[in-house]
């Protein structure tokens, strides 16, 4: 399979850059690039992306605005933030709009084409960096509903970056199965995505989120 990606940047020096050291993965295919949120969202309404890598700072629109309306939009297409800002705001800000990932600009090539395919299968991925300040900031998050404990199973190994698959793997059930939980899981919590899902289970304990980026599953008592 190979994984459709739309750059958005504003700046071409960065575009090209992504697009030449990208295109040398053959399971990796650039379909578009855009200068601003905008163009972004145009794009990829037409092009329907596997994954589109994200600036946060662009004019026109915003990457976290573009992040926003391709969520409601193209709920398929996975987004990466992809950016120089590690301001905790602007972290939770493009997480709360949908993003899957949060990866800073000094990312290894090898790291990004990692993550773009990881993404894609709906692997959840955040920086050590980006983890760090998340764990700063998801004391502020509301409560959520309670979850089964099914429900509660398949959170916890969307936090250590389990693609649908490997979930049902793991719980032996059918993937069909893992995607109605999801659904549910997003519903109660009241978000969006995977990725914010992830936050609330920071939040609620049911995970731990060190800065190596590995979350683990707390024991609970049987």
């Amino acid at each position: 399979m190979v994984i459709r990606v739309l750059i958005a940047d504003d700046h071409s020096v960065v575009r090209e850059g992504l697009r030449m050291f990208l295109s040398r993965d053959p399971e990796i295919a650039i379909v578009g690039e855009a200068e601003d949120g905008e163009e972004a969202v145009r794009q990829a309404m037409e092009m329907r992306p596997d994954v589109v890598l994200m600036d946060v700072l662009m004019p026109v629109m915003d990457g976290i605005a573009a992040t926003a309306a391709l969520r409601r939009a193209l709920p398929e297409t996975e987004i990466i933030a992809l950016t120089s800002v590690l301001e905790g705001a602007t972290v939770v800000d493009a997480i709360k709009a949908g993003a899957i990932g949060y990866l800073l600009k000094d990312t290894q090539a090898q790291e990004l084409r990692k993550v773009i395919k990881e993404a894609a299968s709906g692997q959840v991925h955040l920086s050590p960096k980006v983890s760090a300040s998340l764990v700063r900031q998801v004391q502020a998050l509301p409560p959520a509903e309670s979850l089964t404990e099914r429900e509660k199973d398949v959170l916890c190994l969307l936090a250590q970056g389990k693609a649908n698959k490997e979930i049902a793997n793991h719980l032996q059930i059918v993937e069909d199965t893992v995607k109605v939980h999801v659904r549910h899981i997003l519903a109660k919590l009241h978000v969006q995505s995977r990725t914010q899902a992830v936050l609330c289970a920071l939040h609620l304990g049911l995970v731990v989120l060190d800065t190596k980026n590995q979350p683990e599953k707390k024991a609970r008592p049987q």
